[in-house]
């Protein structure tokens, strides 16, 4: 029993548990403290605190209907990856206590950190960086948070997809090891 404890499923069940935590406290607070964030949206997208090149600054978003959008968009996703972080942290659980395999468990962390890196990466790195030009503002560049969040989803992915023994699931007929 001590050494599923040990082992990647509890590492896995806790990277897991982590990342599904930290999701719901970021919509918790996107949600108690919308303004902030919402600010944050809004210069990067309007590109206000950028170099101010005419080249770039086109691509700048400042209608607030849109600005809105996007903003609410982030927060569904993020709500979203929360709800599937916690559901495969709950099946970590399960194959901690012996009663699955961790099939269903890597999936549902599969697709919570994908989701994870598909926000991170895509959203905050790649279109607010590149696109929106994030790199260049000293108020509103969140590409030092986005990375963070993206590399723990990154080795949650490479930690998920390694490649371990088959297991069998507990049944009536499973052979049981004393602790």
């Amino acid at each position: 029993m001590l050494a599923r404890f040990g082992g990647l499923n509890a590492v896995l069940t806790a990277l897991t548990a982590v990342t599904a935590l930290y999701f719901a406290l970021v919509v918790f607070g996107n949600v108690t403290d919308f303004g902030t964030n919402h600010a944050f949206v809004r210069h990067v997208l309007a590109m206000d605190t950028t170099f101010g090149d005419p080249d770039v600054t086109w691509r700048a978003i400042t209608d607030p209907a849109l600005v809105l959008a996007a903003y609410l968009c982030v927060i569904v996703w993020e709500a979203a990856t929360a709800v599937v972080l916690v559901v495969a942290a709950g099946s970590w659980l399960a194959v901690l206590a012996g009663r699955s395999t961790a099939d269903s468990a890597r999936r549902w962390s599969s697709l919570g950190w994908t989701m994870a890196v598909l926000l991170f990466g895509g959203g905050f790195i790649v279109i607010g960086g590149e696109w929106f030009q994030m790199w260049q503002s000293e108020d509103w560049n969140g590409l030092q948070a986005a990375m963070q969040n993206f590399l723990v989803a990154g080795v949650g992915l490479i930690l998920v997809h390694l490649p371990g023994p088959p297991a069998a699931r507990p049944g009536p007929h499973a052979e049981q090891r004393p602790g």
